[in-house]
């Protein structure tokens, strides 16, 4: 990857007034990066620190010059972006969201990156972290983390629903035998209740659990904070909190103090994880360890959703066995897929773990080059990762062709799979650190950071550049407001304007005939969503729990122990089917015809440019030559601005849908989820199908298409 250095005055070299400490400081920085790479991203600092200390002068003269009580509408103008430049980040965290199942390896592949091998709990046979946690380096000597917690009332919402969750719901069930509802979806509710309460917790009313006093006291502040000066005091001080418990745990040994601790991860929200400055993650990289069904908890389940859509990158993380066996990273990619159309994703990646995990006299029978020898552990591994990456390539396409342009730059991409092994990153018994591909997904890291870098900090000189040079010769800017008047440049602009929001309605008018066909093929196909996501084909024993929790949260369900859940996204998926390669063209990041909304856009910002370059030739005057180059700037700034927030707002716009669905069933929801006693199962359902039948005659489809498109003139707007 080449970098261009930027072209400024005084950002070549280092800065002669660089005292040794602050240069040892400044490459702490970048200690994660190769010593070129290092230079690169220290001319980047010395470039931006020259460029805030001129803003802070220039920002300080204006304050001291002026009277605050007459200071013109251009004055104050000018004030305010010098005070936001001068404040503004030149880099936004740069969040890499791991989303995997449990079990999957995530916990031992962060360790890896991170090069602490024990720092997450990690567990041979069983799931470790169970909430989301986020990794991140920074200045400070310690590790630190900060333990968020569910606030009284978000807590007392979920302890009602746990409550109504574990209630019997008939004499039927009312003989199951204890192990095996701890098997089922209320077996994770009965550990939260057991945990806060104590045994038989389960067996109490809501209002007795609200009046009982926990067995472990809650901080009120709803942040526990933690802190070590090495990694294993800090692992040690968390592993309590982030690690997975069950009744178990009750069982075994442990001081009070540590069973305490243990006893809150039913309130915990998520975990802020910071380490000291890392040979390994750049300041500014976040690691998301996400878990792949969500939570039964809104506010957790809010917080889960958001964290895949804020992702830049997603690796979908499935060990080796599950990724030849099951299926359910299929499940993950798919999500992760409507995260890159409706998110900030803008790369997606599967990550195969544990591919150390191999029988060799096992493979050598099932393998199919039978007239190409394999030797030993080691060529084993390499050739089935190989053929996994291929296989797996492959499907990843497949899918992504289906919904992408066909000059995608994700569709061209290098590694879409990497198969890696924590395990041998740390012992190296049968291949080597750099065949475990763990330095690979580090230098990817490096690489996407130094490319936001880069791109961040260009605009950011050139937008305080413009504004340096306006201030130097703003002695009156309204001269400059009667000029543009004068040239017609602001007639023009209301001209550009209104021609812009007809090339956008154009725009956004393509997805008209896909929602169409989408309603129709919903109208036909809501019976299979419901009877794929409702029914079951081997009794319905235990069953009424999961469809009530269903009810409970509006159609969507998520726990740790079964896959989720979510009945409003299986009825939209047929207009998602039939809209998602025309939004995928719209809203593309690459250039594109016409028909995407980025060229609207890019011919916008030309025509005003071109126009603004007419009147500059129309004068000879330096200063006016310096103030309409501002304007030229100006247009650069704003569009850059108006992309971001199109891409922020773009997922109000793709999830709008579901979201549609679950307002128009709500109330069938929360008549579904107070039913009790015999049958309630095939009760519920009932209920369910009857009324989305009577909605989808009714339009519940054709409003969601409606919504949707009320959202486009909101993002048009």
């Amino acid at each position: 990857m080449s970098h261009k250095k930027p072209e400024f005055s005084g950002a070549e070299g280092e800065d002669i007034n660089e005292s040794p400490a602050k240069k040892k400081r400044s490459l702490d920085m970048y200690r994660a990066f190769a010593p070129k790479e290092q230079e690169l991203l220290k001319t980047y600092g010395n470039m931006e620190s020259r460029i805030r200390k001129v803003l802070n002068t220039m920002y300080e003269k204006l304050t001291n010059s002026l009277s605050q009580d007459n200071i013109s509408d251009e004055i104050r103008y000018l004030k305010n972006r010098l005070l936001t430049l001068k404040e503004k980040s030149s880099l936004d965290p740069i969040y890499i969201g791991l989303f995997g199942s449990t079990g999957a390896g995530k916990s031992s592949l962060f360790n890896a990156i991170i090069d602490q091998q024990f720092f997450l709990p990690v567990s041979g046979n069983q799931a470790c972290t169970s909430c989301i946690v986020q990794v991140s380096s920074s200045q400070s000597k310690n590790y630190e983390a900060k333990i968020h917690l569910l606030s009284l009332q978000e807590w007392k919402e979920e302890l009602k629903n746990l409550v109504e969750l574990v209630q019997k719901a008939g004499e039927e069930e009312e003989e199951e035998e204890e192990e095996e509802e701890e098997e089922d979806d209320v077996g994770e509710a009965v550990q939260k209740l057991r945990a806060l309460y104590g045994r038989d917790a389960e067996t109490r009313s809501y209002e007795e659990l609200l009046r009982a006093k926990p067995l472990v006291n809650i901080p009120a502040l709803n942040c526990i904070p933690l802190r070590g000066a090495q990694a294993k005091e800090l692992s040690d001080k968390l592993d309590p909190y982030v690690r997975c418990q069950s009744d178990k745990d009750e069982e075994e040994p442990a001081l009070e103090e540590e069973k305490a601790k243990m006893r809150l991860w039913p309130l915990i929200k998520y975990v802020e994880v910071t380490i000291p400055k890392s040979n390994m993650i750049p300041e500014g990289v976040v690691l998301m360890d996400i878990p792949g069904a969500g939570d039964y908890n809104s506010k957790r389940d809010e917080m889960w959703k958001e964290s895949i859509n804020k992702c830049s990158v997603i690796w979908v993380i499935s060990d080796i066995e599950r990724v030849l066996g099951d299926k359910v990273h299929e499940v993950l990619l798919t999500q992760s897929i409507k995260a890159y159309q409706g998110g900030m994703c803008s790369d997606i990646a599967l990550v195969v773990t544990k591919s150390d995990k191999l029988e060799l006299k096992e493979y050598r029978r099932e393998r199919r080059e039978k007239n190409k020898p394999v030797e030993s552990e080691h060529d084993a591994i390499l050739e089935r990762n190989a053929s996994v990456k291929r296989k797996k390539s492959s499907g990843m396409k497949t899918k992504l062709r289906r919904i992408l342009p066909s000059d995608s730059e994700i569709l061209n991409k290098a590694d879409l799979v990497y198969t890696v092994s924590a395990k041998e990153y740390w012992r190296e018994k049968y291949i080597t650190k750099e065949e475990s591909e763990i330095p690979k997904m580090r230098e990817y890291i490096r690489n996407i950071y130094l490319k936001e870098k880069e791109k961040l900090l260009m605009d950011y000189v050139t937008e305080a550049l413009s504004i340096v040079l306006l201030a130097e010769n703003f002695n009156s800017t309204r001269d400059m407001v009667d000029h543009c008047q004068q040239s017609g440049l602001e007639d023009f602009v209301k001209d550009k304007i209104g021609a812009l929001e007809k090339e956008i309605e154009k725009c956004f008018a393509q997805l008209e005939p896909p929602l169409n066909e989408g309603v129709k093929k919903a109208r036909l196909s809501h019976r299979d969503a419901f009877s794929r996501l409702l029914t079951r084909d081997t009794g319905y024993r235990g069953f009424h729990r999961t469809l009530k929790a269903v009810c409970q949260k509006n159609g969507v369900y998520a726990s740790r122990v079964f896959a989720r859940i979510d009945l409003n996204g299986a009825l939209a998926q047929p207009l998602y089917d039939k809209i998602d390669p025309m939004f995928a063209n719209i809203f593309r990041i690459q250039k594109g015809t016409r028909a995407s909304l980025k060229p609207c856009l890019d011919m916008f910002k030309d025509s005003m440019q071109e126009k603004i370059g007419e009147v500059v030739k129309k004068r000879q005057v330096t200063s006016d030559h310096r103030k309409l180059n501002f304007f030229t700037e100006e247009t650069n700034i704003i569009l850059r601005t108006i992309e971001k927030e199109i891409v922020k707002k773009k997922m109000a716009v793709y999830a709008s849908l579901p979201l549609s669905i679950q307002n128009d069933l709500k109330p069938y929801y929360e008549e579904a989820a107070k039913i009790q006693g015999p049958r309630s199962c095939q009760r519920m359902q009932n209920i369910l199908k009857e009324n989305i039948k009577k909605k989808a005659e009714d339009g519940m489809f054709e409003t969601a298409k409606e919504v949707m498109k009320m959202q486009l003139k909101e993002l048009k707007r």
